[in-house]
């Protein structure tokens, strides 16, 4: 088994748990306990997601470069609706949801291209034509007190 098979196991076993857990952790309870345990393992998965991700792009970068830059991204915001909920500032609840939410339409994003192709513009769309309205749609929710304001 080569370096590049391991770490592109490695990033394959990170991304099915994630896309696994992220219906768990968005349907839990919002309060400690399932939804705060996953939603920490998801976030680390993410991360592993990431590192994967610099190093398998660091390995082919002529080709695959520009996956750096998605990778980034992607984990921004991952990182955004993790630290809000353990920092809490002024409007963290907006912050987790958008930023947990968004990382979930990246990794759906990235299972859909990789298996659809990456030429192929929906597979690329959907996931953001589906995800953006339900953030944006609980965020309403929470603001109009309809949903918990914890988490």
């Amino acid at each position: 088994m080569s370096l590049h098979d391991l770490v592109l196991g490695i990033h394959i076993a990170c991304g099915t748990g994630g896309i696994l857990l992220g219906p768990v952790v968005m349907q839990a309870a919002k309060r400690p306990g399932t939804h705060t345990k996953f939603g920490a393992i998801y976030h680390w998965l993410f991360l592993a997601i990431f590192i994967t991700t610099v190093i398998l792009c660091l390995m082919n970068w002529q080709t695959f470069w520009w996956l750096l830059p998605v990778g980034v991204g992607s984990y921004a915001f991952a990182l955004l609706g993790y630290l809000s909920a353990k920092i809490r500032w002024t409007n963290w609840l907006i912050f987790h949801i958008t930023g947990q939410g968004a990382s979930y339409i990246a990794m759906v994003t990235a299972v859909m291209t990789v298996n659809f192709g990456i030429g192929v513009w929906w597979a690329w769309a959907l996931p953001t034509i589906v995800g953006s309205p339900l953030i944006a749609w609980v965020n309403f929710e929470v603001a109009r007190g309809r949903r918990p304001k914890y988490a």
